[in-house]
């Protein structure tokens, strides 16, 4: 938001503001309705802002980052900043998996989300510094996307079902990402080395190169279990001086150079498709 001093709306500018003054009964019986409604996300509140709250985090960012802010901020640059980003990521998914529902857990849960925001703030100024984009530009760039992948709900696709809506999300990124060539384009390399195996899989599952339908070389029935035996997995590595991480890397390099022959083999003959939605 490159300005944080518009003047805020005033009540007679509303054409739907009320032209009478409510009685006191009213007044209390209006609160009442309202209190028991919960306002719907996103949806407009009493005040000057729908988001007062936000608008004070951007602007708090924003004085932390303009000169006379703080001497440390203004020397950050985004890949000074990325291992922040990735440490704030990691303890949000650590409130995520131990959320139980306690008031500790919503608390820890608000926090690490909130410090995410913030990471996102940060590198939206810095931008806006740099004079590439700010936190609007951002914020209308998602909005879109978001728009353009939910024809169902903003448009006059159908779907009714989780399947359909896939199918809908994956036709519309297609269109977005016209000019990717490869169904391993998109895939950040640097996700730790199991995310990136099981987007990998999934991908080759796409061309065929793999059948999703065929059982696994290990009969697990649960996520336990499955820990367990990763867990089994790393220690036997350990025990015998091997990184387990730079071990599933390496191979995944090599099994990546499998699909991407496979694609060339296949050529223009439609093989190349989208069967997964994914959020890049």
């Amino acid at each position: 938001m490159t300005d944080h001093d518009t003047e805020t709306p005033r009540t007679d500018d509303d054409p739907t503001a009320a032209s009478t003054v409510p009685t006191e009964a009213g007044t209390a019986s209006a609160a009442a309705r309202t209190d028991a409604i919960p306002t719907p996300f996103g949806a407009a509140r009493p005040g000057p802002a729908a988001h007062p709250a936000l608008d004070a985090l951007v602007g708090t960012v924003d004085r932390l980052l303009s000169e006379g802010g703080c001497p440390w901020d203004r020397e950050q640059t985004h890949r000074s900043l990325a291992r922040y980003l990735l440490e704030e990521t990691y303890e949000t998914l650590d409130a995520i998996e131990t959320d139980d529902g306690s008031p500790a857990a919503t608390e820890a849960l608000r926090e690490e989300l909130g410090d995410v925001l913030y990471q996102v703030l940060f590198h939206a100024r810095l931008a806006q510094t740099e004079g590439r984009f700010d936190i609007d530009d951002l914020a209308k760039a998602v909005d879109r996307k978001m728009r353009d992948r939910h024809p169902h709900v903003f448009g006059d696709a159908h779907a009714d079902t989780p399947e359909e809506v896939v199918a809908v999300w994956d036709a519309a990124k297609a269109r977005e990402k016209s000019d990717r060539t490869s169904v391993l384009d998109g895939i950040p390399q640097a996700m730790p080395a199991l995310a990136l195996a099981d987007k990998v899989i999934g991908r080759a599952h796409r061309l065929g190169l793999l059948d999703a339908t065929r059982p696994g070389a290990f009969a697990v029935d649960t996520e336990e279990e499955l820990g367990r035996l990763l867990l089994a997995v790393v220690a036997s590595a350990k025990a015998s001086g091997m990184d387990a991480e730079r071990a599933l890397r390496s191979t995944l390099r090599d099994f990546q150079a499998e699909i991407h022959t496979a694609e060339r083999a296949a050529g223009d003959a439609g093989v190349i498709g989208v069967a997964e939605p994914s959020e890049d």
